[in-house]
């Protein structure tokens, strides 16, 4: 009778524990999910804002070929690949900093409407980026806070569940791009 009264309140909690578990785990994945969305987006962005450019400054070449050479690498990168993901889209971003500041130097290219279309579309996805990894990390940080808290990690531990990968910006990816003409 006793065994029932302590063993009945430990299962409860258990299996609340592990639900609670369940939750963090697809919320982080629904999170990925929103910035996998957007990275996409930003990724059919890219083919149109460099044939406008190429228009405009043919003599770019090594520029424009750069951003075409990190796009296709980090589309080629597994959804599951978070740090190489997050490396592979921050050196894209430096590209395309670079790339917008090439354009700076032709104001035909800067005054073409369909640039600057792009190029506003291209700075919304790139805000809503940060806001998605913004959610993402905050999900992961959740996750990660149950998976190793005392007593949620025994069970955590028991069923398989694993710490999730922050989606980061590496140092050198936050330098501002220069461009030297």
């Amino acid at each position: 009778m006793y065994l029932l009264l302590i063993a009945v309140p430990i299962a409860i909690y258990a299996i609340y524990v592990y639900n609670s578990l369940v939750r963090s785990r697809q919320m982080t994945e629904e999170a990925w999910s929103g910035i996998d969305v957007q990275l996409k987006r930003r990724a059919d962005l890219i083919p149109n804002l460099i044939e406008t450019v190429k228009g405009y400054a043919s003599h770019e070449r090594e520029t424009l070929e750069k951003v075409v050479e990190l796009r296709n690498r980090a589309q080629a990168l597994p959804a599951g690949d978070i740090a190489g993901r997050a490396q592979a889209e921050g050196m894209l971003s430096q590209a395309l900093g670079r790339l917008l500041a090439v354009a700076e130097a032709y104001p035909d290219l800067k005054a073409n409407q369909n640039f600057t279309e792009l190029q506003q579309t291209l700075e919304t996805v790139e805000g809503e980026i940060q806001m998605s990894r913004r959610y993402y990390n905050g999900a992961a940080r959740d996750m990660n806070v149950k998976v190793d808290s005392f007593p949620s990690n025994l069970i955590a531990r028991s069923f398989g569940f694993v710490k999730a990968g922050y989606f980061e910006v590496a140092e050198a990816d936050r330098a501002v791009p220069t461009v030297k003409f």
